[in-house]
């Protein structure tokens, strides 16, 4: 099995640990994982500001990067869940298809295809996990709570996993946290008020770390954790999944 690695902009700028944390738990669970040097953003800051039509330049690098993969994986729900159902090829649309059908948020690669039972991760420390937007109700990777059905959790399961994890529970553990990609900016107090209230809920219920699928939500929630002056920190799941 052959895995493109596929790493969204702000993370390879920011975040790059939770990247590297990625690479190194695939290739201890058995999985040859390549990195392709070239790429770049996948187009969805373009798509949520309404100039989608100006992404068909990222849409053939990304097919370029990525098509001789058996899997592409990537850490990040909502750039996922963008190229899921936007990559499009106007001269060739079965390509894009084909590619986005192989294309993973990483827990769920984890989770649905390497279908992982045991990991040797240990965090003696208690974690507030963040249900992402996308990741949730775009990629189903949790159940949502205002339906009633059996409920799930793929990054839960994972996390369960870890030895020595607390996982808090949270009043509200689907509420969004206001980022919303270009959201944040076009809707700054409205963003900042909702990203308080999600943070307020973690805090109040002990959290030592939040964590989630998507680390442009745990960037939102830190800035407002650092102005707080709070000592609770953010961490991409993969960071804890990897641990030892």
């Amino acid at each position: 099995m052959k895995v493109g690695l596929f790493i969204p902009c702000y993370v390879d700028q920011f975040y790059p640990g939770a990247a590297i944390a990625c690479l190194q738990l695939l290739e201890k669970l058995g999985v040859d994982v390549v990195y392709p040097k070239n790429q770049t953003c996948c187009g969805q800051p373009m798509a949520n500001s309404g100039f989608e039509h100006l992404t068909g330049g990222c849409n053939d690098l990304f097919i370029k990067n990525f098509s001789g993969f058996d899997y592409v994986v990537g850490p990040s729900g909502s750039c996922v869940l963008h190229l899921k159902e936007h990559l499009h090829n106007h001269d060739n649309p079965e390509i894009a298809t084909t590619l986005s059908n192989k294309l993973y948020e990483f827990t769920s690669f984890l989770t649905d295809v390497l279908k992982v039972k045991t990991l040797p991760a240990r965090f003696p420390h208690k974690v507030g996990v963040h249900q992402s937007c996308h990741g949730q109700r775009g990629l189903h990777l949790s159940q949502m709570t205002e339906l009633v059905a059996p409920e799930f959790s793929k990054p839960g399961s994972l996390l369960k996993m870890v030895k020595d994890i607390e996982l808090v529970h949270l009043n509200r553990k689907d509420e969004c946290c206001g980022f919303g990609g270009t959201f944040c900016v076009a809707e700054e107090a409205v963003s900042s008020k909702m990203g308080k209230d999600r943070v307020e809920d973690h805090l109040h219920n002990g959290a030592e770390y939040i964590t989630g699928v998507d680390m442009s939500c745990l960037m939102h929630m830190e800035g407002i954790l650092r102005r707080q002056g709070s000592k609770v920190k953010v961490l991409h799941i993969a960071e804890i999944l990897n641990g030892e």
